[in-house]
């Protein structure tokens, strides 16, 4: 069995509203569809993360932890000054374990920007034994470092880190592998194209998934990002809808254990580390692990 850590669940926007500042119309994209992408590849489980487009309204992302009961967990968005205890509660019981801080935006991030908001929900998050989720570029991961080294709850890094053109021996590079060392902060192998000049690239950079790999193999986790949201310049307005990558999800997952060429690794990355981190219980495995 396999977990995809990074998809994205998008209903009608009839009955799904998207924010009036939203950069793109997002088509719909359902759990059915991507059940039946996923199922021959022997993925299972799926960690459904809130998408910018809908704010702090988790109404989708909550509906679909309803229907996939114990395969699902969920990373949301909230507005902390006006989220309740309660709230939280019920978002516990219906399987979300964590809070997403999205500053992926060109130009709208900076480290002070990060370390006030990480500051507003760390609170939230540690009194409910969740962790915070961080979609950042690189620059603003490393000038921010020092909060998420201290933090009192564990980090997921998107993406790579956003790392662009930057090497993992760059100064950005060296305080992000830094950071991985750390016990507490996981990175999501996920989305190689948001860090390639080829938007349908589906490798990861061998340098950074080497070093990542080397710090932090057993904090780890492979997510599709599925369904493949536009880049930022294919997104046209708020009227024009978003056409999402055109990637087949068998590609995505035979290309990633391709570049990590080692059985036992993508067990690790896509079977035991988000057993781990996000309290799932896999069935016993059968047959080779090559499954």
């Amino acid at each position: 069995m396999r977990c995809d850590s990074h998809v994205h669940i998008i209903g009608p926007i009839e009955r799904y509203p998207q924010l009036a500042t939203r950069t793109y119309l997002a088509l719909p994209a359902s759990l059915d569809a991507l059940s039946r992408a996923a199922e021959p590849s022997g993925v299972t489980h799926f960690v459904i993360v809130q998408p910018s487009f809908y704010g702090a309204d988790n109404t989708v992302l909550l509906e679909s932890l309803d229907v996939l009961g114990p395969r699902g967990r969920g990373v949301a968005v909230i507005d902390p000054a006006q989220t309740s205890k309660a709230t939280l509660n019920s978002y516990a019981a219906r399987g979300v374990c964590g809070l997403r801080i999205n500053l992926y935006s060109p130009g709208k991030a900076s480290g002070g920007r990060l370390a006030r908001d990480f500051a507003e929900i760390a609170d939230p998050a540690a009194a409910m034994g969740w962790h915070v989720e961080v979609i950042a570029p690189l620059a603003v991961l490393a000038e921010a470092a020092g909060i998420l080294a201290g933090a009192g709850v564990a980090v997921v890094i998107d993406h790579y880190g956003v790392h662009g053109h930057s090497t993992p021996d760059s100064a950005d590079g060296r305080a992000l592998l830094e950071l991985l060392a750390l016990p507490h902060v996981w990175m999501k192998l996920s989305a190689p194209y948001r860090v390639s000049d080829d938007p349908l690239n589906t490798r990861p950079d061998p340098a950074w998934l080497a070093a990542i790999l080397e710090r932090a193999k057993e904090r780890c986790l492979w997510g599709s990002d599925w369904p493949h949201t536009p880049g930022h310049d294919a997104q046209h307005g708020p009227e024009v809808a978003g056409v999402y990558r055109p990637l087949p999800y068998k590609t995505v997952v035979d290309d990633f254990i391709a570049a990590l060429g080692s059985d036992a690794l993508s067990q690790m990355i896509m079977s035991d580390n988000p057993a781990r981190l996000y309290g799932f219980s896999f069935a016993p495995r059968t047959g080779s692990s090559g499954d």
